[in-house]
């Protein structure tokens, strides 16, 4: 069974999102508006952030693609 092409376009798109999130958590900390504190928190929180929400858009996909429970209809 391989692996479906939306499931894998989706995360490259997420993948691409956290990868411009980063450069501008990067962008932010050569230009001084960040510390590198606070760009170490804001690393880990983009992070997380586009994690959870690849996590919440897979298992929503993955539900639409196998219902659970099937409809019935009726005629």
């Amino acid at each position: 069974m391989s692996i479906p092409a939306p499931l894998i376009v989706g995360t490259i798109i997420y993948l691409i999102l956290a990868a411009a999130l980063l450069l501008g958590v990067f962008g932010c900390l050569v230009t001084r508006k960040l510390s590198k504190d606070d760009a170490a928190i804001a690393n880990v929180v983009v992070v997380i952030a586009v994690f959870a929400t690849w996590l919440f858009w897979a298992c929503a996909w993955l539900h639409q693609w196998h219902p659970l429970i099937v409809p019935i209809y009726e005629e």
